[in-house]
This record gives C-alpha cells, structure tokens and sequence, in this order.
C-alpha cells in the first residue's frame, strides 16, 4: 500500500440502516454489504449519475469553506472521492483523514492514492461515525457523503460531528434527497427499480442496491436535516436541493 498509513479502530458499529431487509439485520451485515460492493461501486456511481456525481461533489466541497493548510474529516469517505478534492483543497500543508467503517472501501481509497502518486497528505481510518476517535475542535471543515442515511444514530452522529469541528467551521453533507414532491419522488423510485437494480444485477448486487428506495424513504427530508444540525448544536443549517431534487447537501455551521 505504499506510504498509505491505514489506522485500525475496534468500534466498527456505526453505519446500519433504520430499514433492514432480510440480509441486513445487524450493523456487522451492513458493513459486510459495502464491503461486497465495494469492487464496483466507483463504476456503478458514474454509470448511474452518467458522471454528474463528480460535480456535486466539487459542489460538496466548496461548501465547507475549506482553505490551504487547514486539518479536514471526510466521514464515510467510501473510496475517497471527497477525501481526494478536499486534498486539493488544502494543498501539502494541509491534512486530510478519510473515516470509514469498511475495510475494503479504504484499501481502494488507499490504492487509488497510490496510483496517482499524490495526496499525500491524507490518512485513511477504519472507524465509527458514532465514535469519531478524535479530540474535540480538531477539524476546519467536515465532509460526508451518502452516510447520514445509513447510520443507525442520525443524531449522535451529527453530535459527533459538531463535536470534532473547531467554532465557527463548517460541515457539508451529500446524499440523496427524500424529496416533498410527488413527481420527485416517483422519478427516483422509477430509476432505482427499472434501471438501477437491474444494471446491479448484472454484477450479482441487486440485493445490495434494492434497498436504496426503502432506504431514501426512511431518511429526512431537507428540513427534517436543518432541524437536527440546529438540535444538535449547530448555529446555522441550510439544506441546498441539487440535481433536480434528487440529490440534497446540508450545510451546517459550528
């Protein structure tokens, strides 16, 4: 793995679904889920976006506020397409940690920062979103994309997060939008079933992908998200509708 350094932590609990189908009934059966998918899932994201999930990432990105040499989180970085920009972003004097509960998402993140024989400036931990194993007030800006939505504590992670932000910094959090609009709503549910599912059963993961629905429909909608970040302690929060409705970023404020 080349200079990667890949920190290892025992509490791995964090990122189970409030729905479980049949195959997920524990947190350990979600981790084992996005370890299964994890071969595929950089493909899978592009051919299901056609591409446009790079865009809401930078936009993702630009929200936090980031800036050369400041110390960022990417929590539930999967294989580190945010953790790669926020890189970017605060250059070499800066320090990036990617957090993730899966093993194999972070060995492709670390194979992925080998290759491009750059980034140097990032670790990767394998660790819980509910049990951030950081000091409080260490982080200038804060990263999460699609991971609130399947976290069993939406709340203590958001707790969490607050917690390890400095005053005054910023969080900004991807996912798909549990949208109010009908047609909305309708459309995502449409595309999962007839194009989604089964394009990820020609990989033997339409399993791993039909949950998807059940999954958005049990998340919070925009308001529901600025709601929490205000409970939990955030000063300000403001959930931006992107691509259409489909996708959502909140961005909350220590």
């Amino acid at each position: 793995m080349g200079s990667m350094q890949l920190q290892l932590h025992p509490t791995l609990l964090a990122h189970s679904s409030t729905f479980r189908p049949k195959y997920i009934r524990s947190s350990i059966d979600r981790q084992a889920l996005f370890n299964r998918i994890a071969p595929v899932y950089d493909n899978l994201n592009d051919l299901f976006s056609l591409g446009q999930h790079r865009i809401w990432k930078r936009m993702t990105i630009s929200w936090t506020g980031a800036k050369v040499g400041d110390r960022v989180l990417d929590v539930c970085c999967g294989s580190g397409d945010l953790s790669f920009l926020l890189s970017e972003k605060v250059g070499s004097g800066g320090k990036v940690t990617g957090l993730d509960f899966s093993k194999e998402q972070l060995l492709i993140a670390s194979s992925r920062q080998d290759s491009k024989n750059n980034f140097r400036n990032i670790n990767w931990v394998e660790g819980d979103a509910l049990n951030l194993p950081f000091d409080d007030g260490c982080f200038d800006a804060i990263t999460m994309g699609y991971g609130l939505r399947n976290v069993i504590d939406r709340h203590k992670a958001m707790q969490e997060i607050q917690r390890v932000l400095k005053a005054g910094s910023t969080v900004s959090i991807l996912d798909f939008n549990k949208s109010n609009d009908p047609l909305t709503s309708s459309t995502m549910e449409w595309m999962i079933d007839n194009v989604v599912v089964p394009v990820a059963s020609g990989y033997g993961l339409s399993e791993e992908y039909r949950y998807l629905k059940s999954s958005i429909r049990e998340f919070l909608t925009g308001k529901e998200l600025e709601k929490l970040a205000l409970e939990v302690g955030f000063s300000t929060a403001r959930h931006y509708e992107i691509n259409g409705g489909s996708m959502g970023c909140l961005v909350a404020k220590r």
